[in-house]
């Protein structure tokens, strides 16, 4: 990854001033830290020598062996998450509740109403920056978008609990922004790499065992962004909020800035894997309508765990939607670094590893 110099930072309420401090004398604070990507992101910041601490649910003994500092509790409780926030000068909000089925309320609470909690925490702790972690399902409905960038609205409707929680979240993190207190939205697009709990794990067991459908045409064009590549952009807006207000209230598209024919990539990363291909197509309108009679079946029969397709799978499946990652690059200053034909390898190599222990674990 690039090198981060240096952040603008003090602990005043006042928060910003033109004086250099070093990531290595940079108090930071990450909510979700034992997640994909805060995890990634606690890593990094330890090299290059912060002070982290971490605030979430579980117990993370390698995180605190690693040299963070670790704070248990659920963004939604107010003296807990005040006690993590105190004399820190960055927070990077990582925590969310993902996934594409479950309950509303849940996805509210804990996505829109954490966001809620983590403002008020942090304006009352007098911590200057706060770069939350978005996505760019807030502004999906189900049609196709192609190149789209920050002006694109939140739709009237979403398919799924998840994008709009964090939409909500997005108009808080916006809505608190000052100049003692600068806050930056990023949405990066389908986080990947060695680690992904979501995306990558799926893919691969469904078609291991022959269930993987390419749902449409299969000529739709999507972005992915590498986790990596989201640390790096992290790094970045928290740098950008440090030096000046320019980014501040505001949401930024981030991705490995090289779009892809989604069915194509799939195709070409379980062959690496040594996986077989997607067997057979689904046309969109048929795996919309299929998501959704799922849907209903599970909730009616109350049937525990999550429909193998919902309508907004599908769609994110079928459908072309990358973004321009120009305002990003301006503002904060955000390039790709990592190169993503290495990282397509090792993330392969994951995979099949981890195929190859979970089938010697069941014999």
């Amino acid at each position: 990854m690039a090198d981060h110099p240096a952040v603008w930072i003090n602990l005043d309420r006042g928060g910003i001033v033109s004086t250099i401090m070093e990531w290595n004398r940079t108090k930071v604070l990450v909510t979700g830290g034992g997640g994909f990507l805060g995890r990634r992101l606690v890593g990094k910041l330890l090299e290059l020598g912060a002070d982290v601490a971490v605030f979430c649910r579980g117990e993370y003994p390698d995180i605190e062996a690693a040299g963070a500092r670790v704070f248990r509790g659920d963004i939604r409780d107010e003296s807990a998450l005040y006690e993590a926030c105190s004399n820190r000068q960055v927070v990077f909000n990582t925590a969310a509740k993902a996934g594409i089925w479950g309950s509303r309320k849940e996805f509210i609470s804990i996505n829109a109403g954490g966001a809620a909690n983590l403002v008020e925490c942090c304006a009352k702790a007098g911590v200057p920056v706060l770069v939350h972690t978005s996505s760019p399902s807030v502004v999906f409905s189900k049609g196709d978008i192609k190149g789209g960038d920050e002006s694109l609205p939140y739709p009237a409707g979403y398919p799924a609990a998840y994008p709009e929680s964090k939409a909500e979240a997005e108009k808080i993190v916006s809505k608190a922004s000052s100049h003692s207190f600068r806050t930056v939205s990023l949405r990066p697009h389908l986080i990947w790499g060695v680690g992904d709990p979501h995306i990558l794990p799926r893919l691969a067991e469904r078609a291991a065992i022959g269930r993987l459908r390419q749902i449409g045409d299969g000529e739709n064009v999507v972005d992915l962004t590498h986790v990596g590549n989201v640390v790096e952009a992290h790094l970045k807006a928290a740098e950008a909020l440090s030096r000046d207000d320019t980014a501040s209230g505001k949401t930024y598209f981030i991705s490995d800035g090289a779009p892809v024919n989604l069915w194509d990539w799939i195709r070409t990363f379980l062959s690496k894997a040594g996986l077989p291909p997607p067997k057979g197509k689904i046309p969109l309108v048929a795996a919309r309508i299929a998501g959704s009679l799922m849907e209903t079946a599970y909730r009616t029969f109350r049937i525990a765990g999550e429909p193998p397709l919902t309508v907004f799978s599908a769609s994110q499946l079928g459908t072309s939607h990358y973004f321009d990652i120009t305002a990003a690059t301006r503002d904060l200053g955000y390039s790709p670094v990592v190169d993503l034909d290495s990282a397509v390898d090792e993330a392969a190599e994951w995979i099949r590893k981890t195929l190859d222990e979970k089938k010697s674990s069941h014999e």
